[in-house]
């Protein structure tokens, strides 16, 4: 008869890490597999490379002496502004503190997630209660108003004080989340087993809780890099924040100040919002690629149709 101690003795610390090789080869093959997830990649990618390379490639992006408010041409490919600007150049050498912005506050954003969401539910008792609590206070700050103010205040701070507000304002629906699952995984006999073998509690965190929500962790993270983009642009569009920085909400607010809307200038503002939209596209498609490969049931239904046919065949031959 196999005892709870046996069963303890049997479960080796190294199960955790089985898990997590496995789940990468399954990810590398949904990754191949995948045309959606691999288009996000390459087109985040992309932009990652334009961020760091770019800029070796086109002037200096706050240089003046162009001409004043041309369209495309062979010498200005997406044409001036207003102040004789290249657009091109803005436009690359934007994309590098956008997307400081948008990963930025998701990177903050998913630890506090993570940390206050996880670390709370497993330990439990009275700081759990606490972290509960704060959380639904933040979750029902209204964002934009809170935003608004803050960046307002910080005007003069750059894009670092921005990065934080939007981090710390969209963490609170992926910590309540993880929060739910660690709360439900925590009494399971694995975890149950990891404690009584001596695992230390960082550990049985990392190797046997957060691997099971993984899928969620990104989720949260992609979800806040588009919202710190998008809400980055919005208040840049309405001349809230630190308006001299190269951003492509930035862009968007000197196009839509100096009236090119009215003399249809089409070419200062389509291009940053078309690279909004790219960026936000590849990482919902990434996201969407994430879910396959870490949701079981979205996965390919091959071995259903299998069995399907050979109890066809079994049929017929009877």
């Amino acid at each position: 008869m196999t005892t709870f101690a046996q069963t303890v003795g049997t479960s080796s610390p190294t199960s955790g890490s089985k898990r997590i090789r496995s789940r990468i080869r399954n990810g590398w093959g949904t990754l191949r597999r995948s045309p959606r997830m691999f288009t996000g990649v390459i087109i985040i990618a992309l932009f990652v490379l334009v961020a760091i390379y770019g800029a070796l490639f086109v002037h200096d992006a706050n240089s003046f002496g162009a001409p004043i408010l041309r369209g495309p041409s062979l010498h200005y490919p997406l044409g001036t502004t207003q102040l004789g600007q290249n657009v091109l150049s803005q436009l690359i050498g934007s994309t590098g503190p956008t997307l400081e912005v948008g990963f930025g506050a998701g990177l903050i954003a998913t630890f506090l997630a993570v940390a206050i969401g996880i670390g709370g539910a497993f330990i439990g008792g009275k700081s759990d209660e606490l972290l509960n609590v704060f959380t639904n206070i933040i979750l029902v700050i209204p964002v934009m108003p809170l935003v608004i103010v803050v960046a307002s205040v910080l005007k003069a701070g750059g894009i670092g004080p921005m990065i934080l507000v939007i981090a710390f304002t969209s963490w609170a629906g992926t910590a309540r989340i993880l929060r739910s699952l660690t709360l439900s995984m925590r009494s399971r006999d694995y975890i149950l087993a990891s404690k009584v073998s001596g695992e230390k509690t960082w550990r049985v965190v990392i190797v046997e809780l957060l691997p099971n929500t993984v899928a969620f962790v990104v989720s949260g993270f992609i979800f806040t890099v588009i919202f710190a983009i998008l809400t980055q642009a919005g208040l840049a569009f309405l001349g809230v924040g630190n308006t001299s920085a190269l951003t492509w909400g930035n862009m968007l607010y000197w196009a839509q100040n100096d009236g090119v809307l009215q003399v249809g200038g089409w070419w200062w503002f389509v291009p940053p919002g078309l690279c909004i939209a790219m960026l936000g596209t590849g990482l919902a498609l990434i996201n969407f690629g994430l879910d396959e490969m870490l949701n079981p049931r979205l996965r390919s239904l091959r071995p259903v149709r299998t069995v399907s046919h050979e109890f066809d065949g079994e049929s017929a031959g009877n």
